[in-house]
């Protein structure tokens, strides 16, 4: 019985922690924000294959099915613009807004919003931070990585990034999987940074070839980059 009232003491703080995460005003914003950052991407990716939503989707918008997509990324780029300009503003205020603060999955809210930004190689530095920190899951530092990159015209490391461009002598647009240095360690690289698929599976989850010996060259001669 003596223990008894330490039990209790541990149970009141554990509790006491988990609704202050819930009264949080920047985890409930934070929440809000990745809401927003994905709702129409998802939405973008299962229109092809789900009829039902996209005629729902086309009613709602008040659009055509053909016109639907380039609807939603406009609404997305617009989104996006009032994500990144607060985001800029929490990062300045707080830092990183990591695991302590605000807990997960909102601590991944901040990475998603920058790495659909234009802003990945400014804030690239602090994503790893975070990362070494244990604020962030290390494999998402690895998908930053992975697309500062593939944007800088370099080999990957990870595996995690698509390319999707237009074939020149084809003209018929493909997606594939950047190049990736060292490629024959990859799934070793993957494993130790979290990763739980192997990069030929993710490369079949993004539905993009996968070709582990191709060159930045080799793409450059196969592609059409403007």
């Amino acid at each position: 019985m003596r223990y008894l009232p330490l039990f209790i003491l541990i149970c009141a703080c554990l509790s006491n922690s988990a609704f202050g995460q819930q009264a949080n005003p920047l985890k409930r914003e934070l929440d809000s924000m990745y809401v927003l950052d994905q709702r129409n991407r998802e939405w973008l990716t299962k229109m092809g294959n789900n009829q039902p939503l996209t005629d729902s989707l086309s009613a709602v918008y008040k659009t055509d099915r053909a016109k639907l997509a380039s609807v939603l990324w406009a609404e997305q780029t617009k989104i996006d613009t009032t994500n990144l300009a607060r985001a800029e503003a929490i990062l300045k205020q707080h830092g990183y807004p990591g695991k302590r603060l605000v807990g997960t999955p909102t601590n991944q809210t901040i990475f998603y919003i920058i790495q659909h930004s234009n802003k990945i190689e400014k804030y690239l530095p602090m994503i790893k931070n975070a990362a070494d920190l244990g604020e962030l899951p290390f494999y998402q530092y690895a998908m930053m990585l992975d697309r500062s990159l593939m944007y800088g015209g370099k080999p990957q490391l990870y595996g995690t990034q698509a390319s999707c461009r237009q074939l020149k002598k084809t003209k018929q647009s493909r997606c594939f999987v950047w190049p990736i240095a060292n490629a024959k360690a990859v799934n070793e690289r993957r494993k130790q940074a979290g990763f739980e698929l192997t990069v030929e599976e993710n490369a079949n989850r993004l539905n993009a070839a996968y070709e582990p010996a191709i060159t930045i060259d080799e793409v450059r001669q196969t592609y059409v980059f403007r």
